[in-house]
Parts: structure tokens; sequence; C-alpha cells
């Protein structure tokens, strides 16, 4: 990691999309590595589909799980609305966000939202901006959209966006998920690296 002070990572999505699992990844990642690490997690009606949104900081000496505003290095969004709830903790000289080009329909909505739009807002927070359609690629290529979660991982670490090393996130997936899960998440982390 060239800059051991701190990396702070948001994690956002609704339930059922996998935001705990990959923030224990990220967070045992960050240990296999001998950093600091620290987690928060809000996850109100995540059951119901509801927002959920984790933490994870890692460095050299962490003393808060939570990231101030604008203190988010990156933010990571597995629906692409719940993107825009986090802008909050970004910058635009300092943060980048990876966003899952996917969006669940509000219902009762009085307006709804486009990924043009999201991406359009979010580029007045952020100094990089990457949309990737990661469900339909999990469901088209790996069977599974549950598994968007781990390719977006995967996709972040191999383009260098997580200071982590890839093989530290094989080893904290094989560790977190249930070990006959483990093949097809390892499958879905090291298809990103041909994106």
């Amino acid at each position: 990691m060239k800059n051991k002070k701190e990396f702070n990572i948001i994690l956002a999505g609704i339930g059922g999309q996998g935001i705990i699992t990959l923030t224990q990844v990220l967070a045992e990642a960050a240990l296999i590595e001998k950093l600091d690490v620290k987690t928060s997690e809000l996850h109100g009606l995540s059951q119901r589909g509801g927002s959920v949104e984790t933490h994870v900081r890692f460095g050299k000496e962490i003393h808060s799980p939570l990231i101030r505003q604008g203190g988010a290095s990156l933010i990571i969004s597995l629906e692409a609305q719940e993107a825009l709830k986090a802008y909050y903790y970004g910058t635009k000289t300092k943060t980048q966000f990876l966003v899952n080009d996917f969006i669940k329909p509000i219902l009762d909505a009085k307006k709804s939202f486009s990924s043009k739009g999201i991406s359009r807002e979010l580029k007045k927070f952020s100094k990089k901006t990457i949309f990737i359609p990661a469900s339909k690629i999990a469901k088209e290529k790996l069977g599974n959209e549950v598994l968007t979660g781990i390719y977006l991982l995967g996709y972040a670490v191999f383009k260098k966006l997580i200071p982590l090393k890839p093989n530290s996130i094989l080893k904290a997936i094989k560790k977190v998920v249930p070990e006959k899960y483990f093949e097809l998440n390892k499958k879905a982390f090291e298809l990103a690296k041909k994106l």
C-alpha cells in the first residue's frame, strides 16, 4: 500500500446484495496484510430490500470505524441510486466511485433516476466515476447476480482502486464464504481481471 496512513471505503447497496460479506472480505484482506482495520455497518431494513451501507477503514493506525464527511477514498455501490446517498462521504479531489449499473425501481416514487442522470450527479462530487453492468455480467457469465459484489471487488483490486493485493482478497474470500461457494466466488473475482 503506497500510503499506509489510511484508506476509506463505503460499500452501499440494498438488502440481499452481500454488502456485509464484502465488508468482512475487505476487513479480512486488510488483516492478512497486517493493517489495522475498523468496520461499521448501517442496515435498518436490509432484509426487506432497504438500504445497506458499511464503512471499511484500514491503514497503519485507525482509531474510528466511521468515515467522516468527504473522507471516502472509494465508494462501491451495488445499486446505482444508493451511490447518491453515499456521495456525502466523497470529495471532488479524492473520491472514486465504482457503481453497478443496476437500478431497483422504487415503489410509488415521484421521480425515477437513470444511470446517466446518476452518473452526471456523481461527477460533481468525484474525481472518477466508473459504471459497470456488473449484475448483468454476473448473471450472464456466472449464472447468479449474488456474485455481483465479488465481481466489483475484483474489478476494484485489479484496477488498483483498492490498495490491497489480489492474493490477500482471495485468501479472505476463502476464509469468509462457505467452502462450497469458494470456487464460484473465485471465478467471479478473477472474471473482473478480463474487463
